[in-house]
């Protein structure tokens, strides 16, 4: 069973100051969006990407851009902190199998990081949509190329 998260509220979530350093990288994602929704591009095909995030504890996965319809599943649950492209950083916990849906009209996007701030392994697998209102942004071909090994 899928748990939807419609109506969960973060568990913190605030505007204040970040570092220096994660301002430059969302800079540098303004300036060249990036279109890897997750550390390792498992699957694609003519309607979907799916990708896994595998997190260690502290470990962050950058700043990348959402454009496309998706959804997401936490595998393992845990606990992770996002700072998203409007200032906000949001913090959350989540259980094995909460599923998230997201959809975007023309246009629409987000853009935001991962760290995991729990003290296991945090796994995610989210599948893109690539028939969606907006076009799938190009993936660098090191990406592929993993999925081809």
């Amino acid at each position: 069973m899928a748990l939807t998260m419609l109506d969960k509220q973060a568990e913190n979530s605030n505007r204040s100051a970040w570092s220096s350093d994660l301002a430059a990288a969302l800079e540098r994602e303004r300036k060249n969006p990036n279109p890897c929704v997750g550390n390792i591009l498992v699957s694609e095909s003519d309607r979907v990407r799916v990708w896994m995030i595998r997190l260690a504890p502290g470990e962050r996965i950058g700043f990348h851009r959402h454009v496309l319809d998706y959804f997401w599943t936490s595998i393992s649950g845990g606990r992770v902190r996002l700072y998203v492209h409007d200032g906000t950083t949001v913090e959350n916990s989540y259980v094995p199998g909460e599923t998230r849906h997201l959809t975007y009209g023309p246009g629409e996007f987000t853009v935001h990081d991962l760290q995991n701030i729990d003290d296991t392994e945090m796994v995610f697998v989210t599948v893109e949509f690539l028939q969606s209102a907006n076009k799938p942004l190009p993936l660098p071909e090191s990406v592929r190329r993993q999925t081809a090994a």
